[in-house]
């Protein structure tokens, strides 16, 4: 191949942030590494999305330690991806949290998508050994809303449309006006849309711009700390989105095969986008799936260690 398989080339470790937002929520950023969101109540911590082994979590932790000793009894996966939720072990909450959705995609491809990340991201997998045997499952299930309370603090999780995934939840704080998006939403990084709703997406940034966030924790990228960085971050992600579906749809419509697309597309946003974190590494996958969802595959494919490659060399070989 003539390009490093998606990011298996990527070896050059991350500046950790760990910032306060407020008395009851802080953000775990890492240059645009996958985020984690800490939320403090009276009582209790939640923990949104666990990073990618038990070890890694582990300097989660450590920095929660630094502000609170209250128990961590709720942790909460904004979907089903694996960088997401193998580090949930960790934490040993009372509760692992998720969507009906989400259980359903972990039940589908949970194991198809652990062995696939794994090999595109083996720098995001540390001491993936301490992962244990099968898969992260939630104890607790919703659709639509649960709402939470952490002694007096209101904690709202939230299903206000596909877009990354089919089962994507964010996490409101309706009294201080700040939200944990997941991979809804990402900041000066690459959205990773090999398992997405390109045409549900942008309607879901809107339900989520709708709210009104004073602050919002991206996925990926820096926290965003006041409403004009929080605008930025929805269209930055719902620029991307459909720039990358009319391109993609464009090709469909002339009746071009996937490589001729991709080429295409590729060359047709870098100049925008080219500069965010992960470019090269999400593009394959994410022309792929909207070269699908334009064509005759309205919900993803599975994902497999077999077919990232053998995508990947059509792609990029």
């Amino acid at each position: 191949m003539s390009k490093a398989f998606a990011s298996q080339a990527d070896l050059e470790e991350k500046k950790v942030t760990f910032s306060k937002l407020s008395e009851h929520a802080y953000a775990y950023t890492a240059e645009g590494d996958p985020n984690t969101g800490i939320v403090v109540g009276d009582d209790a911590v939640m923990v949104i999305d666990t990073q990618a082994t038990p070890v890694m979590a582990q300097d989660v932790i450590r920095r929660i330690r630094e502000v609170t000793d209250k128990p961590i009894k709720y942790v909460v996966l904004s979907h089903y991806h694996a960088v997401r939720v193998l580090g949930a072990s960790a934490y040993q909450p009372e509760h692992v949290i998720a969507s009906d959705d989400t259980l359903g995609m972990i039940k589908e491809r949970g194991e198809q998508d652990k062995a696939s990340e794994i090999g595109r991201f083996p720098r995001l997998f540390r001491n993936v050994e301490s992962v244990p045997p099968g898969l992260t499952w939630p104890t607790l299930t919703f659709t639509g809303k649960m709402t939470l309370w952490l002694g007096k603090l209101e904690v709202q999780l939230l299903q206000l449309g596909r877009g990354h995934t089919k089962g994507d939840t964010v996490v409101w704080l309706p009294q201080e006006r700040i939200l944990f998006s997941g991979d809804l939403v990402e900041y000066d990084a690459t959205p990773y849309a090999g398992d997405a709703y390109f045409t549900d997406w942008p309607q879901t940034l809107d339900n989520i711009a709708a709210l009104k966030p004073a602050k919002l924790v991206p996925g990926r990228g820096a926290a965003l700390e006041n409403e004009a960085q929080v605008a930025a971050g929805l269209k930055g992600t719902r620029d991307f989105i459909a720039d990358v579906f009319a391109s993609v749809k464009a090709g469909a419509r002339a009746g071009k095969d996937l490589k001729a697309v991709y080429r295409e597309t590729v060359n047709a946003v870098r100049p925008k986008y080219g500069h965010w974190v992960i470019f090269d590494h999400c593009m394959p996958f994410d022309v792929s799936r909207a070269y699908d969802e334009a064509t005759a595959h309205r919900d993803p494919r599975i994902w497999t260690a077999e077919r990232d490659v053998e995508m990947w060399k059509a792609l990029e070989g």
